[in-house]
């Protein structure tokens, strides 16, 4: 049986949970996990091969085990040890950004003192930062999550499986938009224009009374100017429903909205930064929903711009979300027959024997 090591010192809990649950029954590997105490408290889980570890005990952990493949479930912190850990141990690692993995010792340096400096003079001093280039470079294998992202250089690494299927309540038509309220990441101004054409469509009799039994739920935290907008929009409808959060949504409640929508809504950016470099969704960059999607089993409308072969994306243009509920007539998709998680158990088995 092989060994491997799985390490989760950053972000992307959901990620390494989702590895932790494919292989757990796996004949053919064995895996011991290295979170650091946020990952655990997220995760939640007490197993033998679960271990709470921090960036300066992660090298001598992995020294008094033999792992055939060590996998880094992040590369945006702790670049000089994860620069130790890939000149002595066979490593690969998920990349979330595919620009910033390629970004230059000097691009990196100009990059500190354009946002969040004091964070990024730590980076600098403490952990390694201008090692970045060195640590992709000394990679084994460079991991993205979707497919469409993959190519020579990036190995695809399934993940995502579908895991609830339920019927959404017939009654209420429910739309979510998933994941934090940032006008940096998706579109909230063109969402809050759409939802006030709804009100006035309502309003003036364009859509019958009977079809009003509509909710709109943004599925994650809001605060700040797009709080500001929620609470301006929620005052002025009389018509459309709506609910939001200003604190950051449990996963018992993210799972029940989720699973009584209709379909999500993702006004994703065409473009976002990390670490003050361009990143393009769907090119550099996957979204977080389509891993939401393929969970919860639900079609899902991304802007047009999006580039995606899925066949559960419906691209806003063609028709929006309005026009679905108006008419009831939402496409459906067999998210097992893809997706399922056996499926996706024997992909990734056979991806970790491609990675040995």
């Amino acid at each position: 049986m092989k060994k491997i090591a799985y390490i989760e010192l950053d972000t992307h809990a959901e990620i390494a949970s989702n590895f932790m649950e494919l292989i757990a029954d796996s004949r053919e590997f064995s895996v011991d996990y290295y979170f650091s105490e946020k990952i655990l408290k997220q995760i939640g889980v007490e197993k033998p091969n679960v271990f709470q570890t921090e960036c300066s005990e992660i090298l001598n952990s992995l020294r008094n085990t033999h792992y055939d493949l060590v996998i880094i479930g992040t590369v945006h912190r702790y670049f000089n040890v994860f620069n130790a850990i890939s000149k002595t141990h066979k490593t690969a690692a998920i990349v979330h950004n595919l620009n910033f993995s390629g970004l230059s010792k000097f691009q990196l340096f100009k990059s500190i003192f354009k946002k969040q400096i004091r964070f990024r003079l730590k980076l600098w001093w403490k952990e390694g930062l201008l090692s970045a280039p060195e640590v992709y470079e000394n990679l084994r294998n460079l991991l993205v999550l979707d497919e469409s992202l993959s190519n020579e250089k990036f190995s695809f690494l399934p993940i995502f499986f579908n895991e609830f299927n339920e019927n959404a309540d017939s009654k209420i038509f429910t739309i979510v938009i998933p994941g934090t309220v940032s006008q940096e990441r998706r579109n909230y101004q063109q969402v809050i224009e759409k939802i006030k054409e709804l009100e006035i469509k309502f309003k003036t009799g364009e859509i019958e009374p009977e079809l009003r039994n509509l909710e709109i739920i943004f599925l994650g935290k809001a605060n700040g100017e797009e709080l500001r907008w929620l609470k301006d929009l929620e005052q002025s409808l009389e018509y459309v429903n709506m609910k939001y959060f200003t604190k950051k949504v449990p996963r018992k409640t993210f799972d029940e909205w989720m699973n009584k929508a209709n379909v999500l809504w993702c006004p994703i950016q065409p473009k976002t930064e990390f670490f003050s470099n361009t990143e393009i969704y769907g090119k550099t960059k996957m979204s977080g929903n389509i891993g939401d999607a393929i969970k919860y089993g639900k079609m899902a409308f991304f802007p047009k711009n999006y580039p995606s072969n899925f066949p559960f994306i419906m691209h806003e243009g063609e028709n929006n979300p309005f026009e679905i509920f108006s008419k009831r007539t939402i496409n459906h998709y067999d998210f097992q027959e893809k997706f399922s998680r056996e499926k996706i158990r024997t992909e990734l088995e056979n991806t970790l024997r491609g990675l040995l």
